[in-house]
């Protein structure tokens, strides 16, 4: 009768010993988490909230037409200032023919003008002339009046010519002033009216130029929308580029984690294409000025009734080593893994000082401008032809 009782004894025991083996495996294991936290958990802020971001360039055409011919299709790389669509020039060709002609017949206008200056010059010349006969002729009438040589009514008309005389002369100089004041300080080819159809030359040109559309910046062709045929307007987007070597992580922190954050503190993070093996390196950027719910399309509305408390989330920008991602490329909307590690909290929360240089730039439109001087021969040799007139 007393082996039961001696069985039931050394379970007992040995369920003491579980449980007190059980309880020194979580009070070490709480003290390692605790000894972790102290000396290395407390100094790295982590989330899994954070994805990768880029830019997205629009292409899209500066002038209106029909699309002939598209070079790059999606997923395909281009570089920066290659061609990548090409539109149809008729119209704008036949708009170029009809400034050419604007300008030909503007240049004629103005020859005509410079001419009239001549004329008139030479009208108030002879308005002069007429003024100093018609004053000898007076003259020499005046004193034959009182010996009756010359009637009174004779004189009279005298008097009316040189008046008349006097008054064409002063008609003339105004109207040799008013053609004077059209060309005044200026040549055929300066001429403000000239000019203006030289422009209109240039800008007509500048539309041809605009019928190729050259790729803005170096990237991967992502949601192409245009197809050949297209009839598209200025400002239509046609396809994106993504430059997948200037990309940053948009990491979402929790508001109460983001009290030791501070611009230039190194963050270490993983990707989910990658795995826990690849790891990148980076800093932190800057803080978005509000958190994600301030610049949602809806913003939550906290003044109702049925109001409850939400952790919000402040995005934070990361950077990304540029040989890393040339190694381990990353593609736009990949989820990440990060760490920030906030041991040197001596940084500010907040930029304090703006940038001044462009962060990003490109070239095609410098390139539009060299392929202008193309026309300039053409726009002289249009002025020549038709300023002949001036040197004869």
């Amino acid at each position: 009768m007393t082996a039961p009782t001696s069985n039931n004894g050394n379970n007992h025991k040995k369920r003491n010993l579980w449980l007190i083996a059980l309880a020194v495996i979580f009070l070490v294991a709480g003290l390692v988490w605790l000894l972790y936290w102290i000396f290395i958990g407390r100094f790295y802020v982590y989330t899994e909230d954070a994805y990768v971001h880029g830019n997205e360039v629009m292409l899209t055409p500066q002038v209106s037409a029909g699309v002939k011919a598209i070079y790059a299709d999606e997923t395909d790389l281009v570089e920066k200032g290659q061609l990548v669509v090409e539109l149809d020039r008729s119209d704008h060709l036949i708009a170029l023919e009809e400034v050419q002609n604007m300008l030909a017949a503007t240049v004629r206008e103005v020859v005509a003008m410079f001419q009239d200056v001549g004329a008139k010059e030479a009208e108030v010349k002879l308005r002069a002339a007429e003024l100093s006969q018609a004053e000898l002729d007076l003259k020499h009438r005046e004193p034959l009046v009182e010996p009756g040589a010359v009637s009174v009514e004779e004189f009279e008309i005298y008097q009316t010519d040189f008046l008349v005389a006097a008054a064409n002369l002063s008609l003339a100089e105004k109207q040799l002033e008013m053609a004077q004041a059209l060309v005044e300080g200026t040549t055929v080819e300066t001429h403000p009216l000239v000019q203006e159809q030289v422009w209109a030359v240039r800008q007509s040109y500048l539309n041809i130029i605009r019928c190729q559309i050259w790729a803005p910046a170096s990237g991967y062709i992502a949601k192409r929308s245009v197809q050949v045929g297209d009839q598209v307007a200025a400002g239509d987007t046609l396809l994106f580029i993504v430059p997948l070597e200037d990309i940053w992580i948009e990491a979402n922190y929790k508001e109460t984690h983001l009290s030791n954050v501070r611009i230039g503190q190194p963050v270490e993070y993983t990707a989910d294409l990658y795995g826990g093996g690849v790891k990148f390196h980076g800093k932190v950027v800057g803080f978005q000025p509000g958190s994600g719910n301030a610049f949602a399309l809806l913003p939550p509305e906290n003044a109702s009734g049925n109001w409850i408390k939400i952790i919000q989330r402040v995005p934070v920008r990361i950077s990304i080593d540029p040989d890393e991602i040339r190694r381990h490329p990353l593609l736009l909307g990949l989820s990440m893994r990060t760490h920030v590690d906030i041991h040197d909290t001596n940084g500010k929360m907040l930029a304090l000082e703006p940038t001044c240089k462009p962060l990003y730039t490109t070239t095609i439109y410098a390139k539009q401008i060299e392929q202008m001087k193309e026309i300039d021969p053409i726009i002289a040799e249009i002025i020549k032809q038709n300023s002949q007139v001036e040197d004869d």
